[in-house]
């Protein structure tokens, strides 16, 4: 697994839709271009912690076609995004703890990471605050990380990028809403006469 600390184009750009999800007061497209393949929301998320339900972060995956089986997704080689926005400040301890814990319950056989490429990955997670963006991007290679439109990282094994994503909607997600509502499964959007898609949450 190479680790890089560049900052590099991902060829990542958003689309102009019409519509558009919103949880939160986070607003995310329904459509995302990566080198010209367009891929659809399918479920918008919020992480809460601890008993107080206190909200962290709006995620948003984003596949070329929608699909609400997990195994499926996680086998699947087409290109995949994971988009990120932090509505709460998180620090790197808390960050790094909450990755490894993830890998932890889900990566298990025949899921294997090397001690070696985790350390590494860990070392580079970063402390996120309030209104940052943290984006994965997942390729039939492996899987690219932007912080805030910087390139941060390169993951050049397919298995650890899907360990990666497999910590978000595998067997034990951080909660069960996320994995839920990033599968598509959350309450259905109302169109306004803007042409916004909220989804109210309670």
């Amino acid at each position: 697994m190479k680790w890089a600390l560049v900052i590099v184009a991902m060829g990542l750009a958003l689309s102009s839709p019409a519509r558009a999800a919103q949880l939160e007061g986070v607003t995310l497209p329904d459509t995302q271009f990566v080198d010209r393949t367009e891929l659809r929301l399918n479920g918008i998320a919020l992480r809460t912690y601890s008993i107080f339900q206190i909200p962290i972060y709006v995620a948003g995956l984003y596949l070329v076609r929608p699909d609400s089986d997990p195994d499926h997704i996680l086998r699947s080689a087409d290109t995949k995004l994971l988009d990120i926005r932090f509505i709460h400040d998180v620090s790197e301890d808390s960050a790094r703890t909450a990755w490894r814990e993830g890998f932890d319950q889900n990566c298990v056989a025949p899921c294997r990471l090397r001690p070696d490429d985790l350390q590494r990955f860990l070392a580079g997670v970063p402390a996120m605050r309030k209104g940052d963006r943290y984006s994965i991007l997942f390729t039939r290679d492996g899987a690219e990380i932007q912080a805030n439109g910087r390139h941060v990282g390169t993951i050049t094994d397919r298995g650890f990028a899907t360990a990666m994503l497999t910590t978000f909607i595998g067997p034990e997600p951080p909660t069960a809403r996320l994995k839920r509502e990033l599968l598509g499964a959350a309450e259905e959007r109302q169109l306004h006469a803007s042409g916004t898609v909220p989804r109210t949450h309670r």
